[in-house]
């Protein structure tokens, strides 16, 4: 197989070969203020990566980070849509599409670029990948509520939905911090550039990826996968220029 054709085969894994659906008219909604609900995780050290054989996310390592705070929730249509009015900036690729375009869903059909500009402009910025994960658990968890197998009560993944949720829809699986979402509904733009070996040389205290590279990471796997891209280890990653209907952000600060 050709290393084109392996790429397609891991966009079509991640759910991001396809568009967003047919185009309606957005419908009337309340957008006047931002979700500003964020959580503070504390100063620490955490567990970070896994030694699972074959796997881009290891070696295991202990990771310190300084104290940040993260959106409890994924960026929501509504709070782009403001950003978007305010800025002049073109709206998002799925911004009329039906079922992508709800006010309280999750954004999606926006590049890295697109989410780092957000994050500026609501005065925050792009999370670290180690940020990232230790808010999705941070003391080895296979998921963000533990190690139980994911299921439709914890989580947005595998086509249940066929579609991004609301977001804070599935408290059942929040993880240690309460932030919401952190595995399924979308993938996660992080601010890193991705580097298989990374985790073999990274500093011990805030990381905050390569200094350059081709792709970006993202995190937590989207409605469409399956269990074992919705791990709080998984690392995907993809041209910063991509949108994809999968694919969405949170911020940090």
């Amino acid at each position: 197989m050709s290393d084109v054709l392996k790429f397609l085969c891991v966009l079509i894994g991640m759910g991001l070969i396809a568009n967003c659906g047919d185009d309606y008219p957005v419908q009337p909604e309340s957008e006047d203020e931002l979700v500003e609900e964020m959580v503070e995780i504390p100063a620490g050290e955490f567990v970070m990566g896994t030694n699972e054989f074959g796997r881009d996310e290891g070696p295991e390592h202990v990771v310190f980070l300084n104290a940040f705070w993260i959106d409890r929730f994924e960026v929501v249509n509504a709070d782009y849509r403001l950003f978007v009015a305010t800025t002049g900036r073109d709206p998002s690729a799925c911004a009329d599409s039906v079922g992508f375009n709800a006010a309280r869903q999750p954004v999606v059909g926006v590049t890295w670029f697109d989410a780092q500009d957000f994050c500026a402009w609501a005065g925050k910025r792009l999370c670290s990948e180690a940020e990232w994960e230790k808010a999705a658990g941070g003391d080895g968890r296979i998921y963000p509520w533990g190690n139980e197998d994911p299921d439709p009560t914890r989580l947005n993944f595998n086509g249940h939905v066929g579609k991004p949720s609301t977001v804070g829809s599935f408290p059942n699986g929040v993880s240690p911090f309460e932030v919401a979402d952190l595995s399924g509904n979308v993938w996660e733009w992080v601010a890193d550039w991705h580097r298989v070996d990374y985790y073999r040389n990274s500093p011990r205290e805030n990381p905050q990826g390569p200094e350059s590279g081709g792709l970006r990471v993202m995190r937590g796997g989207s409605w469409v996968n399956g269990a074992p891209a919705v791990r709080v280890q998984e690392r995907g990653r993809l041209n910063p220029r991509w949108q994809g209907k999968g694919i969405g952000f949170r911020c940090c600060r």
